[in-house]
């Protein structure tokens, strides 16, 4: 079975990259990024610090968001045509009627157009990282990043140059061979261009490396997997415009989960974010002993006033769905209270959780305040789970705000992918085992 499943990866990696689309939508997405230099400017934005700045930032949100819409539009022509499309033309009987599994096929197929548009979302990634290099021209005055234009802007028009010389002298497909050909290239360039200043001087390596821009990349390209699992799932039972409907429905859908969902599985009121948190003894400052007391002041005076004896519960998520502080200290005396009042916004809080009830962690500077515990919605929690949610891979905000990204939040990101892209196919076999090819 996995040299079946690495046969048909191969066969409809292979298909796919020879699609006109293919590299028509790459080509594009490219071409929009170098123009995005001279187009956005008047940002408004300028802060210096992180790793973008000012008008930079406009530049980063449009060049991931089209990358985010072109790998979407890939994954649903792709899959079509290699699944859908096959059984409209019951090309794939020559398939199924040897003794190759049904979940092989799916398997194999949804493998083979990952490849392709994992090569593609890599090709407009590095696109995205050389125009972030150049940078936005702002002013008439700003000099063009010459390193930039001559690699990155060169090697791959190379790489077209070449496909088209093999197409007409091999024969080869000239879509599959710029393609293969781009991704490599561009990769080079960036790389090169890593160790070349706008002046022309050797820099050292890490002068223009931003890992956390390549963090969000790399989730953004989580994202495009799981969209092309909805694609393959969609193409099994639906025609080629249906499967291309259904993908740009889930598209959206996933986008607003948050707002029509996601906001009813959790319900809770915060009352103010955490701006210092100290404790009051050094020897004691893990939060997980009896009577263990912490200074803490809000960035604002609360929504609603505290006073002694008020339940404090807090949480990094402003919905409640992380709090820190064990639900079943609903009793002030039993849970984590005001103890004193300082100020408007500043409070001493005391852990009063006797074992071995005890809040996971101390609080810490970010996290939002409660007065009660969250309540739970299981059937929102359970619809907003099931759905694929696009804005766990959307750490564009977190990038543009200078708020680092932990690679074991990328890790999470990872495991919730795989997540999903294993529950869509597992509905994409079922929806296929009783499928009619012939």
């Amino acid at each position: 079975m996995p040299s079946q499943i690495i046969t048909i990866a191969r066969n409809a990696f292979a298909e796919s990259t020879r699609q006109p689309l293919y590299l028509l939508l790459i080509a594009l997405s490219g071409f929009l990024q170098i123009m995005s230099t001279w187009s956005t400017g008047f940002a408004m934005g300028y802060t210096e610090s992180g790793e973008v700045s000012s008008d930079n930032k406009l530049l980063l949100d449009i060049g991931m968001g089209s990358i985010f819409i072109f790998a979407t539009l890939l994954s649903a022509f792709i899959a079509t045509a290699v699944l859908s499309r096959e059984i409209e033309n019951k090309t794939v009987l020559t398939v199924v009627s040897k003794p190759v599994g049904r979940p092989s096929l799916v398997i194999g197929k949804y493998l083979g157009v990952a490849a392709a548009i994992s090569l593609a979302a890599l090709t407009m990634i590095m696109f995205l990282l050389l125009s972030l290099r150049h940078g936005v021209l702002s002013n008439a005055s700003d000099e063009l990043d010459g390193p930039v234009i001559v690699f990155g802007v060169g090697l791959p028009l190379i790489g077209i140059a070449l496909a088209g010389w093999a197409n007409f002298y091999y024969g080869w497909n000239f879509p599959q061979t710029a393609a293969m050909l781009m991704a490599p290239l561009s990769v080079v360039a960036y790389v090169v261009v890593l160790f070349v200043s706008k002046k022309w001087h050797l820099q050292p390596l890490f002068t223009d490396v931003k890992p956390q821009i390549y963090l969000g990349c790399i989730s953004l390209l989580l994202s495009t997997l799981v969209l092309t699992a909805v694609a393959v799932a969609a193409s099994t039972r639906l025609s080629q415009v249906t499967t291309i409907l259904i993908c740009v429905g889930v598209f959206i859908a996933s986008l607003l989960s948050n707002h029509f969902i996601g906001r009813r599985a959790y319900h809770n009121q915060q009352v103010a974010q955490i701006r210092i948190a100290v404790p009051n003894d050094p020897a004691k400052s893990t939060f997980q002993t009896l009577n263990e007391a912490w200074t803490i002041t809000l960035a604002l005076p609360p929504t609603k006033p505290l006073v002694v004896g008020d339940a404090f519960y807090f949480g990094a998520s402003p919905n409640g769905s992380d709090i820190a502080v064990p639900a079943s200290s609903g009793e002030p005396a039993q849970g984590v209270v005001v103890s004193e009042v300082l100020g408007a916004a500043s409070y001493i809080v005391r852990n009063q959780l006797t074992p071995p009830s005890k809040p996971s962690r101390a609080p810490v500077v970010g996290d939002w305040v409660f007065l009660k515990p969250t309540k739970v919605n299981a059937v929102a929690l359970a619809g907003w789970a099931a759905l694929p949610n696009m804005q766990h891979f959307w750490l564009l905000d977190a990038i543009t705000q200078n708020q680092k990204i932990p690679v074991r939040h990328v890790g999470l990101i990872a495991i919730y992918a795989l997540g999903q892209i294993g529950a869509i196919l597992s509905l994409a076999v079922v929806f296929f085992q009783t499928r009619d090819v012939g």
